[in-house]
């Protein structure tokens, strides 16, 4: 896709510091370092802009309507010839509509980075409306999409950024054995008890740093980044069943990114992403877990290799640029070339 592109962004993000690094603003720098025009309009907080309310539900109920507008008028002065749809809250399937009627001659594609699409409020019934729909997963959750008559949906992996997203050089406060970064289990299922255990396990060894469960203060921004570069080993564990083909969270490309060791729990299909004792070094059960981190931290040369053939992965297979490319030929072709899509669905 060589002519420069008008790309209409929607979606909402919190203010929190938490989450300055989030994905979509990694594939918005993607699209205008590839020599596109970007536009965005997040819907959330063009809404608390607009409530004098503090009830997100009640604000949706009374001003939903006028940020439809605001998003309206925006897309028919600006004539996006793509739309990327990151689902905002405060976005449904009318917004949807509103949005043809004022660009109809866009693509409309939707990016999706969470679980349990079925689950997530209007979700689905808003994915209807879209030409396209992405997610990071190969299994039953895109099946979900397809189900409900998406015209197209394909899987494309979660990106990092490598200007930011790489190893520093970091003080002694930063530095660990094992780190841990992330909640115990997902609210949405709780059947799945494995990430539960070895957590708990991982905040009873002396050498293991935990954010964000078990009392442990959550951490984000540049901090994040600090920390997994000052661990020897990250762990990376998805939050439900490793039976979902392709599944995984941006832990693992941005651990692997700030070049960590990474111990990966291993997924359906994962060494179609990153290679097994080349890449990362997956397991299935948590005393193997804990016998290869023992392992890997009295060898530090095997560590340091994987490590850094897993950052320099990351960085040239999952960049921004590179992922934000595969969006746009998704919408110029239908397709992508990726050294996993010969074996996707």
């Amino acid at each position: 896709m060589n002519t420069p592109k008008r790309i209409f962004v929607v979606y909402g993000i919190s203010y929190s510091p938490i989450n300055i690094f989030f994905q979509t603003q990694i594939i918005i720098k993607g699209f205008i370092r590839l020599g596109h025009d970007v536009l965005t309009f997040d819907c959330d907080r063009a809404l608390l802009q607009l409530s004098m309310f503090k009830s997100r539900a009640l604000s949706k109920c009374l001003y939903k309507s006028r940020v439809d507008r605001l998003l309206v008028n925006q897309i028919r002065a600006y004539q996006p010839e793509i739309v990327y749809v990151k689902f905002a809250r405060t976005l449904d399937a009318v917004s949807i509509k509103r949005m043809r009627d004022a660009a109809p001659n866009a693509v409309y594609i939707g990016g999706d980075n969470d679980p349990w699409p079925k689950l997530q409020r209007n979700r689905i019934e808003t994915a209807k409306e879209l030409d396209i729909v992405t997610s990071t997963n190969d299994g039953e959750w895109l099946q979900d999409y397809r189900d409900a008559g998406v015209p197209l949906c394909k899987f494309m992996p979660n990106a990092c950024d490598p200007d930011v997203e790489r190893r520093y050089n970091v003080e002694e406060k930063w530095t660990t054995d094992i780190l841990w970064i992330g909640k115990l289990s997902h609210q949405a299922d709780t059947s799945d008890k494995f990430r539960a255990e070895l957590v708990r396990r991982l905040a009873e060894q002396p050498n293991c740093t935990l954010y964000g469960c078990c009392g442990k203060p959550k951490i984000g921004g540049m901090d994040s980044l600090y920390a997994i570069s000052g661990a020897r080993i990250g762990v990376s564990v998805n939050a439900y069943s490793s039976s979902r083909r392709l599944s995984h969270s941006n832990r693992l490309t941005r651990f692997l990114a700030c070049g960590t060791f990474v111990l990966q729990k291993r997924f359906a299909g994962a060494e179609l992403l990153f290679g097994d004792n080349k890449h990362v070094k997956y397991f299935d059960e948590i005393d193997e877990f804990f016998e290869l981190a023992a392992w890997y931290l009295d060898h530090e040369a095997q560590r340091k290799e994987i490590a850094d053939a897993g950052m320099e992965r990351a960085h040239k297979e999952f960049n921004n640029l590179r992922i934000a490319q595969y969006i746009l030929d998704l919408v110029e072709t239908g397709s992508y070339n990726a050294p996993w899509t010969p074996y996707c669905s």
